[in-house]
């Protein structure tokens, strides 16, 4: 069987498709493309450059930048060099941004301008990073005078001369090799990488788009989030590569929404906290609505979430004919002019996760005619209203793998998420059990009614 890493589905698409967009992004308020021919040049050439200064089969490089066609060609271009890439947070402190690129050994930093260069004092001894060979500056390389330190553009291009020895990179390439690190960020100590192999990423990314989301070289996404985090990797990279599609990259968060409606995404990711400030906006600009618009969004939203409920627990099929008649309604009226306005007009999935979110969140966004499917580790998301069946699913099926006195007895959906604010969870999300059986005593208790 030929290899299959996501290296191999990269050059791929830019032999099928070399005149088609694979990347989108804005210059001076003017949106340009890098093809499917330019990507893969690009990130050949990265390869090749990190070749010229001894990059070896294995190495790492570390990334700390605004979503751009410079991160996305600085990862996939380590990896066609047969080496594995570090995103860095941004928001990480130059400790914790020096503690990555020494834990693995980066040959290489890209980082973004002149003024994250100096946060992270670049400018002064790389003693203390040893394998550190050049810093790689998307962008203000010219601002700044130390040797090692060169522009995006002219590190290209001092690889484009070398693609033999890429060739010979791309053949050594070992689908159980690891193929990139992800990085936590580090809020209680050291930030901890975790390895991932090309098998991996190529094995996850196909069985999303052959299971779960079906991307196609026509759909599109919208890249946001850090880069640096697993799940934005997935949906900007992995996916678009194995499927085809664009990425139309975003690089500060206050230009999403004008981003969404240039775009028009058929695949959109977004963690909980993203959803919720959406919802918050949506419901404030609702408030301000009167009189019979006012009504019928109400109306609308009312039969959105319960057609949206019978879909995700029986199927659109499963609708009453009276209930598609005024969906189809409410569809036109409302909910087909809000996702226009959002630029989700062409949305096919909407997916949420990283962290938990609230079922008043996915019923809200359901009730806009936009449902959201968690991901979670399963090949499906669940719905709203279904949460405790699923839960309860979950738990017998668990059951039945262990001793009786090993299973669950009883269980308990809480009306909300644990939250940090509440004390409940750390800033990294670990669970802080006093102050969760504090907080939840009576429910607890409740647990044990009836025994002596």
């Amino acid at each position: 069987m030929a290899r299959d890493t996501i290296v191999d589905r990269f050059l791929k698409q830019g032999e099928k498709h070399p005149n088609r967009p694979a990347i989108w992004y804005n210059v001076d308020r003017t949106w340009k493309n890098y093809t499917w021919a330019d990507y893969v040049n690009g990130a050949r050439n990265f390869a090749g450059a990190l070749l010229k200064v001894g990059f070896q089969t294995g190495g790492c490089t570390v990334i700390m930048g605004n979503n751009s066609p410079e991160w996305l060609i600085a990862d996939v271009g380590t990896m066609v060099a047969a080496g594995s890439p570090a995103g860095i947070y941004q928001t990480s402190t130059k400790e914790q941004a020096h503690y990555i690129a020494g834990h693995c050994e980066a040959t290489v930093w890209v980082i973004e301008d002149l003024a994250m260069f100096n946060a992270m004092e670049l400018q002064g001894s790389w003693d203390a990073l040893p394998h550190l060979k050049k810093v790689v500056m998307i962008r203000e390389a010219d601002l700044v005078e130390r040797e090692n330190v060169v522009g995006f553009q002219e590190f290209l291009d001092s690889g484009a001369n070398n693609q033999a020895a890429v060739d010979k990179s791309i053949a050594a390439i070992e689908p159980d090799a690891l193929a990139t690190l992800i990085y936590t960020s580090g809020t209680t100590g050291p930030p901890k990488g975790v390895m991932l192999s090309h098998e991996n990423l190529a094995f996850t990314a196909a069985q999303a788009v052959e299971r779960i989301i079906s991307v196609e070289p026509d759909d599109c996404v919208v890249s946001y989030l850090p880069l640096s985090h697993i799940a934005e990797q997935m949906f900007s990279l992995h996916l678009p590569i194995t499927g085809g599609c664009p990425v139309w990259c975003c690089d500060d968060m206050s230009k999403v929404k004008d981003t969404m409606v240039i775009a028009r995404p058929t695949i959109f990711l977004a963690v909980p906290r993203v959803w919720e400030k959406f919802k918050s906006a949506l419901e404030g600009r609702f408030r301000a609505v009167t009189g019979a618009k006012a009504k019928i969004a109400e109306w609308a939203q009312g039969v959105c979430l319960e057609a949206g409920r019978i879909t995700f627990e029986k199927g659109a099929d499963a609708i009453p004919f009276g209930l598609k008649l005024q969906f189809a309604a409410a569809e036109k009226l409302f909910a087909s002019k809000l996702r226009a306005a959002l630029g989700l007009d062409r949305l096919r999935v909407a997916v949420t996760g990283a962290a938990p979110i609230s079922k008043d969140v996915l019923e809200f966004f359901l009730s806009c005619g936009i449902p959201i499917h968690e991901v979670y580790g399963q090949s499906e998301g669940s719905g709203p209203g279904r949460f405790f069946d699923h839960v309860n699913a979950d738990i017998e099926r668990m059951n039945e793998k262990v001793a009786r006195y090993e299973g669950i007895k009883k269980f308990a959906l809480l009306h909300r998420d644990f939250s940090v604010e509440a004390g409940e969870l750390t800033p990294t999300q670990k669970i802080k059990r006093k102050v969760v059986t504090t907080n939840y005593a009576e429910i607890i208790e409740g647990f044990y009614d009836g025994l002596d």
